[in-house]
């Protein structure tokens, strides 16, 4: 295959360089049980605090503790709407120390072992993926999809790179009672992410990076017009973040697809329409390496879609220069 190839499959989109059939993963270890809980929040005032102490603490908590922070926008009891926050999260350890190790980092979130639950850790991806506590292993085999996950959606991403204010977050909490049915998830990056350089891998949203943020619509109506409504508001929720988020670029997540932030139509100016698009995915120096791989490996672009790795002839100057970088890995 390649160390170029390799390196390029493994965070640079395999659907670009070929048909990938298998992968050999080394595993990690992991504690025969590990803990899980989620925390629900409904006072926007208690929000706000536990927030503002997410963002200072999530990237830095010990490397064994998970805690995403999500934001809904649920109806009171009056009617009226209101924020709701949950924080489910994952430690690799017992309730015990986890609860000693939340009483000393993260008080605010008020953490009691009745909220917590031990269990192996491959009962935990079930749960951490909505499934109800207790659910038969073999639904992870199940190729049919529940139910309730049957939903129309839209998904868009953002990397945070600093912490938001109080008065940030009260501004957005008002954006999102704004819009219909909008869901805010910040999942906390550091920890092993900050010890891997951003060429180590295709991904490059390593150190300097607080959390992703992934923008969440669902909606059950069916037909375009509605489709168009509902991802619209998932747009202005997108666009009214930017203050908050990364710059130059404004980055984004491969795996959240988003056709919003550039498509290519694989001609003539397939090169400059993928690196729209192709920074925000994995910044410039990777994105021109990745070039390189696939220029050298799939040079007819058989392997193409409206998101893909671009090619580049030969006989191109600009393909000449890239085959002649220097990378770090």
């Amino acid at each position: 295959m390649g160390e170029d190839l390799f390196w390029a499959i493994t965070g640079g989109g395999g659907a670009s360089f070929g048909v990938v059939l298998s992968f050999l993963f080394k595993l990690v270890h992991v504690p025969p049980k590990v803990t899980y809980f989620s925390l629900e929040k409904t006072s926007e005032e208690e929000i706000i605090n536990v927030a503002d102490k997410w963002f200072q603490i999530a990237d830095k908590l010990d490397p064994d503790l998970f805690i995403r922070m999500g934001f809904n926008v649920i109806n009171n009891t009056e009617g009226n709407k209101t924020i709701s926050a949950t924080f489910p999260s994952l430690f690799l350890g017992n309730t015990t120390s986890l609860v000693s190790l939340m009483d000393k980092s993260f008080p605010e979130l008020g953490l009691q072992e009745s909220d917590c639950v031990e269990m192996s850790w491959v009962d935990s991806t079930l749960v951490y993926s909505g499934f109800p506590v207790g659910t038969p292993r073999e639904a992870l085999l199940s190729r049919s999809q529940q139910s309730e996950r049957q939903q129309n959606f839209k998904i868009k991403s953002d990397f945070l790179k600093n912490p938001i204010s109080n008065q940030g977050m009260k501004s957005i909490f008002k954006r999102m009672k704004e819009l219909r049915s909008q869901s805010l998830t910040f999942s906390p990056l550091g920890g092993r992410m900050n010890e891997i350089s951003e060429f180590a891998k295709p991904f490059p949203h390593r150190e300097g990076n607080l959390a992703l943020l992934q923008y969440q619509t669902y909606w059950e109506e069916s037909g375009t017009e509605a489709a168009n409504e509902y991802i619209e508001d998932t747009r202005l929720m997108h666009e009214y973040m930017t203050p908050y988020v990364s710059k130059n670029p404004r980055e984004a997540f491969l795996n959240y697809r988003d056709l919003d932030i550039g498509v290519n139509h694989n001609g003539k100016n397939s090169y400059e329409e993928g690196k729209v698009y192709g920074v925000k995915y994995w910044k410039e120096v990777n994105f021109n390496k990745l070039v390189m791989v696939k220029s050298r490996v799939d040079p007819g672009n058989f392997f193409r879609n409206e998101q893909g790795v671009p090619t580049l002839e030969s006989d191109d100057l600009l393909v000449k220069s890239l085959l002649d970088t220097p990378y770090i890995y």
